[in-house]
């Protein structure tokens, strides 16, 4: 799925559950996986992209060396399962809420093949840049 698009911002709830936009959901119906993802937002893959992210990571660290094998066990240690209730909640564990920095407002972005989850600023300190070269037209 080349499909996730669009940003929207959500609150956690008092039991570290977030809501996954509407639109994002018909992936999700047999769950989905958590993961620490780069620059320090935490990616929530279908169950289809983490088994390729998994085989991408396996294969790297076995052609890598120590820092390979490294991230590896550190990004598998990190992620989890998600389940999704009736309206949409998913837990959020909070070693993932401690590494992306996700405390009340989350912002939910939609990366292409994944979901990102975004603290407000740490995105905009991300994403500034990328946006004022867009408006400038450069590449």
């Amino acid at each position: 799925m080349f499909g996730f698009v669009g940003q929207f911002q959500h609150s956690l709830d008092a039991k570290g559950r977030l809501i996954l936009p509407a639109r994002f959901r018909s992936e999700f119906e047999r769950g989905g996986h958590l993961s620490p993802n780069t620059e320090g937002c935490v990616a929530l893959w279908t169950p289809g992209e983490f088994a390729r992210q998994t085989e991408e990571r396996l294969a790297q660290s076995r052609r890598g060396g120590a820092q390979d094998r490294q991230q590896a066990r550190y990004w598998a240690a990190n992620s989890s399962d998600v389940e999704f209730d009736r309206q949409g909640r998913f837990a959020l564990p909070a070693v993932i809420r401690e590494y992306g920095a996700l405390r009340d407002e989350v912002l939910i972005v939609g990366a292409l093949d994944h979901v990102e989850l975004w603290d407000p600023q740490r995105y905009a300190t991300a994403v500034g840049p990328a946006e004022r070269m867009f408006k400038d037209g450069v590449e």
